[in-house]
């Protein structure tokens, strides 16, 4: 009975242990991903992320305002590369990391106020499965010239 109970006690703290580490590792993803979008750019404060298996494609939604600068990181907490792609509402296609090599973060100039979808997954060629991280920040064009 005693190690039954030791047992089941040493299991339970390891499965209690797991959400913790895991934690632990997305925060510093998304640290390092914050040290990527300092000033002038400012953090959305969307939260993008999703764990992904397989070809699994996680999607986010954004409003992204006339005349402001956008920037879009991507991070994972085990350095895995994450291509994304932004679309407008109809799905035509604005930009795709694909192909342009996969870059970590892209720079744009919005033209227009619209509402866009962005999709994240992780380089098939590279992972099975992880967490992808998206950070959007947004800074006016004055504050860059």
């Amino acid at each position: 009975m005693k190690k039954a109970l030791k047992a089941t006690s040493i299991l339970a703290l390891f499965f209690l242990a797991i959400p913790i580490l895991v934690n632990a590792q997305i925060d510093n993803a998304m640290n390092n991903c914050k040290q990527q979008l300092r000033a002038p750019f400012i953090n959305s404060g969307q939260p993008m992320q999703a764990f992904l298996t397989g070809n699994e494609v996680a999607e986010f939604r954004a409003t992204l305002f006339d005349g402001n600068i956008y920037r879009i990181i991507t991070c994972s907490p085990t350095q895995q590369k994450i291509w994304f792609s932004v679309y407008d509402v109809n799905r035509n296609l604005l930009f795709a990391s694909n192909q342009h090599r996969m870059p970590a973060s892209w720079d744009f100039k919005m033209e227009g106020t619209m509402d866009c979808i962005i999709e994240a997954g992780l380089d098939p060629n590279t992972a099975d499965s992880g967490m992808a991280l998206l950070m959007l920040g947004f800074t006016n064009p004055k504050l860059i010239e």
